[in-house]
């Protein structure tokens, strides 16, 4: 707690010294030699764009000595950042877009502006920085619907979109993205790269609904509308996409020829873009690895390592290519191999989820952003009302009480939890070395009673207890009986009811698998509760805590911090 409270000044004090700071102070103490000074801007700024990053700051100081006027400078380092944008060096095309931002706020040139924020969320977006990206999205939002400028409005909510099915919100990213196709079909975009860029968004979002038919007649629309304004990376998405539809339905055949018409398309128009070549690849192999093919779908797979940089470490595509290498490696038994790629996963999954949990987070403050505004006026009235030194005098002291009182609860809490942890632990081993079978002195003399007993150890050994259709009625008919037989014997010999049975089981289950499988520990608890025979995770929750006292995740967060350590 002492270290958190020195992490919560330590930003406070930064937070303020921030506010003092000039975003691009940099390289104001940097002197330019004399060979650099008679030279033209345009040899100063290929100079920028094919030298490293502290070479080219040395450059880019010359260039700004040139120019007075912030209107050409920021057109200028836009230039050079789209440079390094289109070259895939994100973090240095954000670093220029940075300045430009900046150089048009200064010249309050707002049509300037949002083209650049447009290009910033852009950067951020293939950069896999999710949150940044929002806020630069958002910016251009507003600047786009101030000006009426159709073009960027549809940019702009196609980048939300995309970044709202990032993080699992299908419901918003497809209400996003309605409003931007119904937007387009009324303007001079119509049936042009944006509208086939908007149909390829739309696609993927009915594709994690798995709604198949929506994503075939989408993509179908964008796929002629691509080839007859011959746009090829529109067409290799969509038919991708196709292809995909076709594997989940495991009609394989099918897959294979969309997948190969897209593969075709790569070669023909010599496609360079990551994301295809990543996308088109992996699905290829994932239809060889289910034909059992998995030496051909490794080689598809370690074909594409080469074009992997470091920043790709956020794309999910790439976490799911290990996935499938690890798979592949398993099948033919090569253990190296697997552990190999296994320790890259593990890692990766890792910063991939911190920054995920971030986004969310922020896509959670948007939401409610004008809730936020209306307590916020609010409060600004009530500090109208009152003396400035008695308000902040109160204030002070409200908030210190309620942190003390909050520290208190959450020590409190927190080695309550521990102990009942501990506990857990405990009994989960004990669980684990322990041998189900028939109670020696238990001495059953009715055979059908038996039988009975016999088809729940039965079904207990085959996990039936974590299929969502396990009830009384399922299990009666399992076992050979009536649902008000089962439910006696089962009150007269596990001392509980049906339900209280089942949900011991699940429960048992789940906090064993949980200590001993760290992937299943990295899935939400959603995906954990229908994994494990619930409908929803509310229902889990609230099963899991009775039975523990814990919440599932203080129970997975402590497992991997004992573990770790």
């Amino acid at each position: 707690m002492i270290f958190r409270s020195k992490r919560i000044l330590f930003i406070c004090f930064y937070s303020v010294f921030a506010l003092y700071s000039n975003p691009v102070a940099s390289n104001t103490f940097q002197s330019v030699p004399d060979s650099l000074k008679n030279k033209s801007s345009k040899e100063l700024i290929n100079n920028i764009k094919n030298f490293s990053p502290e070479q080219g700051k040395i450059y880019e100081k010359a260039l700004y000595q040139k120019s007075n006027d912030n209107f050409i400078l920021s057109q200028i380092t836009y230039d050079i950042a789209t440079h390094f944008y289109n070259n895939e060096q994100y973090p240095r095309s954000i670093y220029y877009l940075n300045k430009s931002v900046h150089l048009a706020r200064k010249i309050n040139n707002d049509s300037l502006l949002c083209k650049f924020y447009l290009k910033t969320g852009n950067a951020y977006l293939k950069d896999w920085k999710n949150q940044k990206s929002l806020d630069a999205y958002y910016e251009a939002l507003n600047i786009a619907k101030k000006k009426k400028n159709t073009k960027h409005v549809l940019i702009a909510q196609s980048g939300i979109s995309i970044i709202h099915r990032r993080m699992g919100q299908l419901d918003k990213a497809l209400d996003v993205c309605k409003n931007a196709l119904k937007l387009i079909e009324k303007s001079s975009y119509y049936h042009k790269t944006n509208h086939v860029s908007l149909l390829t968004i739309l696609s993927e979002i009915y594709l994690d609904q798995k709604k198949y038919d929506s994503v075939i007649k989408y993509a179908n629309i964008g796929i002629e509308m691509s080839e007859r304004i011959d746009y090829s990376i529109g067409a290799i998405d969509l038919y991708t996409k196709k292809g995909i539809v076709y594997f989940d339905k495991n009609e394989l055949e099918k897959a294979h020829k969309n997948l190969y018409e897209a593969e075709e398309i790569l070669s023909k128009k010599n496609i360079t873009q990551k994301k295809s070549i990543l996308n088109v690849n992996y699905f290829i192999a994932y239809c060889l690895y289910k034909e059992q093919l998995y030496t051909q779908a490794i080689s598809r797979l370690e074909k594409i390592q080469p074009i992997l940089t470091e920043s790709d470490s956020r794309n999910i595509r790439v976490l799911e290519i290990y996935r499938l290498l690890i798979d592949c490696y398993v099948a033919i038994d090569k253990k190296e191999e697997s552990i190999f790629w296994l320790q890259k996963l593990i890692k990766l999954q890792d910063q991939f989820q911190d920054e995920k949990n971030k986004t969310v987070s922020k896509l959670h403050h948007k939401t409610t952003e004008e809730l936020a505004k209306q307590i916020m006026a609010l409060e600004n009235q009530k500090k109208k009302e009152k003396q400035y030194k008695e308000y902040t005098f109160i204030s002070l002291l409200f908030v210190f009480v309620l942190l003390v009182v909050f520290i208190f609860k959450f020590i409190k809490k927190q080695k309550k939890n521990n102990v009942v942890f501990q506990q857990l632990i405990t009994k989960i081993n004990s669980l684990e070395t322990k041998e189900v079978h028939t109670p020696k002195n238990l001495i059953i003399t009715d055979e059908k009673v038996q039988s009975i007993l016999n088809g729940l150890i039965k079904l207990e050994k085959q996990e039936y207890f974590l299929h969502t259709e396990c009830d009384l009625r399922s299990m009666a008919k399992k076992v050979k009986t009536n649902t008000t037989y089962l439910s006696k014997i089962i009150k007269e010999h596990k001392a509980k009811s049906f339900n209280d049975y089942i949900n011991d089981l699940r429960i048992e289950y789940v906090l064993k698998r949980l200590k001993n499988d760290r992937k299943f520990r990295s899935f939400s608890i959603k995906s954990i509760a229908l994994e494990i025979g619930y409908k929803t995770d509310k229902s889990f929750t609230k099963h899991f805590k009775a039975k523990t006292g814990l919440n599932p995740s203080y129970y997975i967060k402590k497992i991997n911090h004992d573990q770790n350590q």
